[in-house]
This record gives structure tokens, sequence and C-alpha cells, in this order.
């Protein structure tokens, strides 16, 4: 969806957060797919650290082609 929301936002100012997140939500194809965009205003604290184990806890499938960067993370089991 990166190159359909590329080509919505081609030309538009991205003044603000919320023209961006706009622009996203009205992303859509000519076969119908649409996106749903929100702006997550939670503050996060920075610089956590997690151990080898707790990243390995974490279920994650990787795909066939450049599993390390497509990839599906689930729910624990």
């Amino acid at each position: 969806m990166f190159s359909f929301i590329s080509k919505n936002w081609r030309g538009k100012p991205l003044i603000d957060r919320a023209t961006v997140v706009n622009l996203i939500g009205n992303t859509k194809t000519k076969s119908g797919l649409t996106i749903q965009s929100k702006l997550d205003e939670n503050i996060y604290m920075k610089g956590i650290k997690i151990s080898d184990e707790e990243l390995a806890s974490i279920y994650i499938e990787k795909e066939s082609f450049q599993g390390e960067w497509n990839y599906k993370i689930y729910p624990q089991k």
C-alpha cells in the first residue's frame, strides 16, 4: 500500500500529523482496497531494552521471501 499512499499525497504539503493521517486514511486502490488510519497519541518510554530470552518468546513467523523484512507477529499462545 505504500506506493498508493505515496501517489495519494504526491504534491501535497505534509504540514502536520493530522494531514498525514488523513491522506493515509483516504488512500484506496481501483480494486477497492482501503486503509484505516488513526493518530496514536500515546507517550512511549525511550530506551527500553528487552533480553534475548524475551525476544525469543515472541511468536514471529518469517515469510519465505526476505523474512528479515517480511514477517507476522502473533499473540502468545
